[in-house]
């Protein structure tokens, strides 16, 4: 005989319980911007930005839809590792693509500033050999 027992002290299903997929979206989000709010504190601040409600409204979802889904995966504990599994590995093809980029903007900038520098000099080099030229010749005192 078996016999299922249902664990009282889990949360009930909410109604609007956030997809997985969802979940790991709203997740990565907030953690973007609570990333970007600790270094440009001031700029969102002054931009009226809260992000969390920007997050929400960008997810078509509020605070207690986010809260009801977010208490609900924490209970398993297996499903919310696997979510913030996802959210971690996201965030670090994040990290990757950006740091790429980086170094591509500032290899174009190196390779801008190196042609400027090998301009300059060839620049510098004909000046010098026209001066020389010029003074390196007597002048002419009477016209043929």
């Amino acid at each position: 005989m078996v016999i299922a027992c249902k664990d009282k002290n889990a949360p009930p299903k909410p109604e609007n319980l956030m997809s997985e997929d969802k979940m790991v979206a709203v997740l990565i989000d907030l953690s973007l911007l609570s990333s970007a709010k600790g270094v440009n504190k001031k700029v969102i601040e002054k931009n009226g930005i809260t992000p969390d409600a920007y997050v929400y409204k960008k997810h078509g979802i509020d605070s207690l839809q986010f809260s009801a889904s977010n208490a609900y995966y924490a209970y398993f504990i297996d499903d919310y590792d696997q979510i913030y599994t996802r959210v971690k590995d996201s965030l670090e093809r994040l990290k990757i693509k950006y740091v790429r980029l980086e170094e591509k903007e500032n290899s174009k900038k190196k390779n801008s500033k190196t042609a400027k520098k090998k301009q300059n000099r060839v620049n510098a080099d004909s000046t010098r050999k026209r001066r020389n030229d010029s003074l390196s010749q007597p002048p002419t005192l009477f016209d043929d």
